[in-house]
């Protein structure tokens, strides 16, 4: 069993009218401008997985500022999805400081949505620190029982479009102000599972995962086996960042730093277990 938790899909008329929704959503045209993007529509990731060995993946649109886009997104997911027969997971995007943002949750919690993200803190505006909308975002997501993805990047290195400035601190700062949220850190958190050696910090973050979005990019392959040493590849979520990345990819960097039960967890048990937990 293969879970793909970190996947991107876009409705085809958002490709198409890319220069013109750029013209007005900043983050969207610095991402899709870059030398690496990708585009990839509901069919396109069905193929994919066919091809990969991808059993189930979970599925979003892009985050948008105006909710009206995110709203159209999330239709296209939502929708896909349906058809899929079970092989795709959605989950929707919110602008967290726009009105009608907890209504929108709402929505797609009663369609089906697993959860909310990926969302972007440097492109929408808002502080995981504090204010700007999370206080209702986190209560949104556990009044309609949804998990809560956000991206989150290394506080050093070199700098790449759509990084941003939301790094460890940050997130620790997010999951102590909402424990009992159940959170998931994209690119590895920026690296905060590694501090989860500190047992305060591992109590306070009890309830986030992490997910391998881009990570060989982003790190050597033995950056996997750290999360063995920190005591924290049970929170570990295989997440592909596709269509940026494809599945055997992984398979290598796993394959060359984990045994065959740690390379189960991640590529599906830890992820199962995840889902069906409840916010507590």
């Amino acid at each position: 069993m293969v879970i793909d938790t970190h996947v991107h899909i876009y409705p085809p008329d958002v490709i198409k009218k890319r220069d013109e929704i750029a013209e007005r959503e900043d983050y969207f045209r610095l991402l899709t401008a870059s030398r690496v993007h990708k585009w990839a529509t509901a069919e396109d990731l069905l193929a994919a997985m066919d091809e990969d060995g991808v059993d189930e993946s979970w599925v979003f649109g892009f985050a948008f500022n105006d909710l009206g886009l995110c709203r159209h997104c999330n239709d296209y997911v939502l929708e896909a999805s349906s058809r899929s027969r079970g092989r795709m997971k959605p989950m929707i995007v919110v602008p967290p400081r726009a009105k009608g943002m907890e209504e929108e949750i709402a929505r797609g919690a009663s369609f089906g949505a697993i959860g909310v993200g990926e969302l972007f803190p440097d492109g929408q505006g808002f502080d995981l620190r504090g204010g700007c909308g999370t206080e209702a975002l986190a209560g949104a997501c556990l009044e309609n029982g949804l998990f809560l993805m956000l991206h989150t990047a290394e506080p050093v290195g070199r700098k790449y479009a759509g990084k941003g400035e939301t790094g460890p601190r940050e997130a620790f700062a997010f999951a102590s102000g909402h424990r009992e949220l159940r959170v998931v850190f994209a690119h590895l958190g920026g690296g905060l599972f590694f501090y989860e050696q500190m047992p305060d910090v591992a109590d306070v973050l009890r309830n986030v995962r992490y997910d391998t979005a881009a990570a060989p990019f982003l790190y050597r392959p033995s950056v996997i086996r750290s999360a063995v040493s920190s005591g924290t590849l049970h929170k570990l979520l295989y997440g592909s960042d596709y269509p940026l990345l494809r599945h055997q990819r992984y398979r290598e960097m796993f394959s060359a730093h984990l045994s065959g039960h740690e390379i189960r967890a991640v590529l599906s048990g830890n992820a199962d277990r995840f889902l069906n937990a409840s916010n507590k």
